[in-house]
């Protein structure tokens, strides 16, 4: 399927171009496929190697402190449900709930090392080599449209332009993304049932890894004292103060000047972090500041509590964190083609004219669905390319002459999708997956649905 997709984009954009007169020149599609090309590699390959080897070190002292399946054994019933092809003891289910927590809170940096892990450890039960099992087609769908409690990026483009109540996409944000998530999940389900996306058989109770009995003086096994359990507590309540002070950061500047350390801030920053973190704080109710608060501490708190957790488990930090971060140049390399060739595709798509061509040939179809025209090219562009996207929203959101209704509409379905077909070129391109089955069908779908979504619930709510 995803052969005759790229093949496709590649054939119709050439086409387009041919006949719009874009073959050449500095908006034409040979020197966007090449600046994109120079951009997938430099710009986010690199980039995101250095993320990798970060997040993989921290996964690695999680997982040989016993933290990550501790963490995984909580969220059991539930991805047993969504994965019974996958053992309930083995890793795969760890980093599975380790992204999708990531995920939830919009830490995309370390959300995909946390993915690209995740699909390494799925592959290790895939009997068929380069065909994507059940549980690889379900987690890439989840991917696509995981639960979102704060779109970030949205709402700080939203404020930037002066957009009444940007948080405002907070609850459409999270009912769209839920909407989507539930489409993928059935979707998947529903379309491994079906012959021709047939896989490989997958046996939930063969090829369980870390659980040998070679390992059982491993540091995971090894239980904790009273002091090091009180530690932990500790690290945990002052986190939660932490988070406080983020919530209402009238109370950290009281601190601060109690604690004489006002001048010091004022010195380091300028303006001071409260200000440039927390735009809006002031006017946001409650519960927005504190799931926001919550979004802020989550990386450092998961940071100091696995390797003070690691440490007091006599695992050796530093060495395991080496050996972990060493994957992440591996993966890196092994992802940039399929990178490159995703985006070669997508540059032709959008420098050919075939997007705008689209948009009026859908114009009819968009009437008759309500769907406001505007929002189009957000639609066209959000499973493509995220940057594209990001752009096309900028747009939306800066043209004075739209309604707020459509601002909003567009900054929550921005926070409510995502770009399925980069996600599916690097999370099935660091496993060499070639057989892709229905994920990309149910992934779409899942942004269909999200996209709707986000139109009929900012409607209701806004309209």
């Amino acid at each position: 399927m995803l052969n005759g997709i790229w093949m496709g984009m590649f054939v119709v954009g050439i086409v387009v171009a041919a006949l719009m007169g874009r073959l050449a020149g500095p908006d034409g599609i040979v020197e966007g496929m090449l600046d994109i090309a120079k951009t997938g590699v430099v710009g986010i390959v690199i980039p995101l190697s250095a993320v990798m080897m970060l997040w993989l070190g921290i996964l690695r002292l999680g997982e040989k402190s016993g933290m990550i399946h501790a963490i995984a054994g909580a969220f059991r019933p539930v991805m047993k449900w969504l994965f019974p092809e996958v053992p309930a003891q083995h890793p795969a289910m760890s980093s599975m709930v380790m992204n999708i927590a990531a995920n939830m809170l919009g830490l995309g940096n370390a959300a995909t090392p946390l993915g690209l892990k995740a699909m390494q450890h799925l592959d290790e039960l895939n009997p068929q080599k380069g065909t994507a099992t059940n549980a690889m087609c379900t987690f890439l769908a989840m991917n696509t449209s995981c639960v979102t409690l704060i779109p970030a990026t949205a709402i700080a483009m939203l404020a930037a332009q002066g957009v009444k109540e940007p948080y405002a996409i907070v609850g459409t944000t999270l009912a769209a993304s839920v909407c989507a998530t539930l489409v993928a999940i059935m979707a998947s389900k529903l379309f491994a049932r079906i012959r021709i996306f047939d896989g490989p058989s997958e046996q939930g109770e063969a090829g369980v890894q870390g659980i040998s009995g070679n390992e059982a003086l491993s540091p995971a096994d090894r239980p904790l004292s009273m002091r090091a359990k009180w530690l932990l507590g500790f690290i945990v309540v002052a986190f939660i103060g932490i988070a406080w002070l983020e919530t209402f950061p009238e109370q950290r500047t009281a601190l601060q000047e109690m604690t004489g350390l006002s001048e010091m801030v004022t010195r380091l920053n300028t303006p001071a972090p409260s200000a440039v973190a927390h735009p809006e704080t002031a006017e946001a109710p409650l519960w927005q500041r504190s799931i926001s608060a919550v979004s802020v501490i989550a990386i450092p708190f998961v940071l100091f509590f696995f390797l003070v957790y690691a440490g007091l488990k006599k695992v050796p930090v530093y060495e395991e964190f080496v050996e972990g971060a060493k994957e992440g140049w591996v993966i890196a390399v092994r992802i940039m083609p399929y990178i490159v060739a995703m985006l070669a595709a997508l540059a032709t798509l959008r420098n050919s004219g075939t997007l705008m061509l689209l948009q009026d040939l859908l114009q009819p179809v968009l009437n008759w669905l309500n769907f406001p025209a505007e929002l189009l090219p957000m639609a066209l562009m959000r499973p493509l390319s995220g940057s594209g996207s990001q752009g096309v929203l900028g747009e939306l959101v800066a043209n004075p002459s739209l309604p707020d209704l459509i601002k909003y509409m567009a900054g929550t379905m921005y926070g409510s999708t995502e770009t399925t077909f980069y996600v599916l070129a690097v999370y099935f391109g660091s496993v060499a997956i070639r057989r892709t089955r229905h994920a990309l069908a149910a992934g779409l779908i899942a942004d269909f649905a999200g996209i709707m979504a986000s139109v009929i619930i900012c409607r209701a709510m806004f309209g």
